[in-house]
């Protein structure tokens, strides 16, 4: 059972986001389900450095958006976004570390996280995009 259910209410109405958005849900799930069968470090921690590796090339990708658009709140995004990368990166780091389990609280926290980011942040800049006939 999947932790992290994507549904249209996720949608910020930009399909390569969306489609990336999409990529994120599914490695938390992989991570989840990985969690939940009892895989190895090493495989749990190849999901946790590509989750780290993706979620830094998807924010790239939507603040290159946000500034070619000339959206108006690219620098809190920005600011929003390296914080978010700072945390999950923090959460590898402590798994590889040996100083953290993965547990249902630091998967919760990863379905929180991109779940508040898209439907607080993002949603914001919706709008804004699909008026410069980005969709």
């Amino acid at each position: 059972m999947a932790l992290f259910n994507w549904n249209n209410t996720y949608s910020v109405g930009v399909q390569e986001i969306d489609k990336q958005h999409k990529v994120l849900v599914d490695l938390i799930n992989e991570l989840h389900d990985g969690m939940k069968l009892g895989k190895g470090k090493e495989t749990l921690g190849e999901v946790l450095n590509e989750l780290v590796r993706y979620t830094v090339y998807h924010f790239g990708y939507e603040e290159k958006i946000m500034e070619t658009a000339k959206y108006s709140e690219v620098n809190l995004h920005k600011r929003a976004h390296k914080d978010l990368v700072e945390q999950v990166q923090k959460i590898k780091n402590d798994y590889e570390g040996g100083r953290t389990v993965l547990t249902m609280e630091v998967m919760t926290f990863l379905k929180d996280w991109l779940g508040n980011h898209i439907m607080g942040t993002d949603k914001k800049y919706s709008s804004h995009l699909n008026s410069k006939g980005i969709s």
